[in-house]
């Protein structure tokens, strides 16, 4: 009975360890290394683009993708990702990301992938 209460207490510690942590996080704009962006789009379609990268260490999660519609052709896309504070595996973690872009106009789009660095990857997409 005793190990079973002490085992209860290491699982609600642990629980409101994870709370406290989601608490002391931050969203910072990450990079991407590679842009996938598939072909056979038309002006009925929901536009997207897989974006695959590396996180520094195991603090970094997904959080979601700012696009930003700078003219009806131009477009750009801010990846960003939560940040706990503490202790973290310091390893590179990959992650690959599908980001939903829209609905576009027939026609030429020029998406502009900006990385926290204010390096960006550049893709063309035409609409049909």
């Amino acid at each position: 009975m005793k190990k079973a209460i002490m085992f209860l207490i290491a699982v609600y510690s642990l629980a409101f360890l994870n709370v406290a942590r989601a608490a002391e996080s931050r969203v910072v704009q990450i990079g991407v290394n590679d842009v996938y962006v598939p072909a056979g789009f038309d002006r009925s379609s929901d536009v997207y683009a897989i974006a695959s990268g590396v996180f520094p260490n195991g603090c970094y999660e997904w959080s979601h993708a700012e696009v930003i519609h700078t003219s009806n052709f131009h477009h750009e896309v801010r990846m960003l990702a939560n940040v706990s504070q503490g202790m973290c595996i310091m390893v590179l973690v990959p992650f690959s990301q599908e980001i939903k872009l829209g609905k576009f106009e027939q026609g030429k789009h020029a998406l502009k992938f900006v990385n926290g660095d204010g390096t960006y990857i550049e893709k063309n997409i035409d609409i049909e």
